[in-house]
């Protein structure tokens, strides 16, 4: 997901390619988007810088950006170094950016708050596993590391049902050609039992549940495809899956997904300032253009809970940056975060 990574892992003394974010889509025909909502063509607008490149690891890569209940926005720094922030708050109306938590070896790929315990959880890339802190940054917990059916996971993106089941992709196989297969998606229960929900994956990378819970968004980095993936109702099996939407990526690939109340899907991407909008019904309805020179990774968004307010963060060669954009649906669980 993101060569960006490589960077980061190799400060810490990681050899691998660390980073999963996806490259880009090129631009693909469009339909009208509704006439009283935000046009299908859009330009974001920059909201503040958050992050300067690291001097140690060659850059920064912002990534997981999720709304607190007070109104903040959390999100997490790929490339931080130890002993700067890796996670980052930021008072959008204030424009202001606060550290929250560092540590000396992880590398957090995503942030998401738990849906019931109020805590904002981290897939930690390096660690090989999800840990989380308080909104504060305090009393840092892990909840799942180890092999999971035999195999270390590439943590990349988490998605929660209410029932405070997680969902993380195992981007596993990133750095390999697209017909290697050798990804999952892995399901964590509330007792911290991990199991194989879905293997033989593109290297998957973004991952959410449709906005009615039912059913998974899985993105395949490898692939360039949006899959669904329909679950039973104990959502301990994959009852069946396809593939949903295609995404002209060319050279790029593509990274976090996120859906909004009406069920649209959000596409970002690695390596390309830029998000595509798809109803669920697979037409494209919306392109999300990141102006700006420098700026290479528009990674993630956010869309503020029960509005139209979205931000999305956008990083590169220049920093890191929140940008906002209209979305084409209020915010809810599944814009948050991932």
């Amino acid at each position: 997901m993101r060569a960006a990574l490589a960077a980061a892992a190799g400060a810490i003394g990681v050899v691998a390619l660390l980073v999963g974010c996806a490259p880009a889509a090129p631009d693909a025909a469009q339909t009208d988007a509704p006439s009283d909502g935000p046009a299908a063509e859009q330009r974001s607008e920059e909201l503040l810088q958050v992050t300067e490149p690291h001097e140690l690891t060659g850059g920064t890569l912002l990534e997981g950006p999720t709304f607190h209940e007070d109104g903040s926005l959390f999100m997490v720094d790929v490339m931080a170094p130890a002993g700067e922030a890796k996670v980052l708050r930021v008072d959008v109306d204030e424009r202001d950016v606060d550290q929250v938590f560092t540590d000396e070896t992880s590398a957090f790929t995503s942030a998401q708050f738990h849906p019931n315990d109020g805590r904002l959880y981290l897939t930690d890339f390096l660690g090989g596993g999800v840990m989380s802190i308080t909104a504060d940054g305090e009393d840092p917990q892990v909840h799942f590391s180890g092999d999971v059916d035999g195999i270390a996971m590439l943590p990349d993106d988490i998605a929660f049902h209410p029932d405070g089941t997680m969902f993380v992709t195992d981007t596993r196989g990133m750095d390999g050609p697209g017909w290697e297969t050798p990804g999952r998606v892995v399901r964590i229960g509330a007792d911290g039992q991990a199991s194989t929900l879905a293997g033989d994956l593109p290297s998957p990378n973004g991952i959410v549940f449709d906005e009615e819970d039912a059913g998974l968004w899985v993105a395949q980095y490898n692939a360039n495809r949006i899959d669904y993936f329909a679950l039973d109702e104990t959502r301990t099996r994959v009852v069946s899956a396809y593939p949903a939407i295609h995404v002209d990526g060319g050279i790029g690939r593509i990274d976090s997904t996120a859906v909004d109340a009406e069920g649209n899907i959000y596409q970002m991407f690695h390596e390309k300032a830029e998000i595509v909008v798809f109803a669920k019904t697979g037409e494209q309805i919306g392109t999300i253009r990141v102006p700006g020179e420098g700026l290479e990774s528009a990674t993630n968004i956010a869309i503020a809970p029960g509005t139209t307010d979205g931000y999305l963060v956008v990083s590169g060669p220049a920093g890191g940056f929140v940008h906002t954009f209209e979305a084409y649906g209020e915010g809810i669980r599944q814009s948050n975060g991932g």
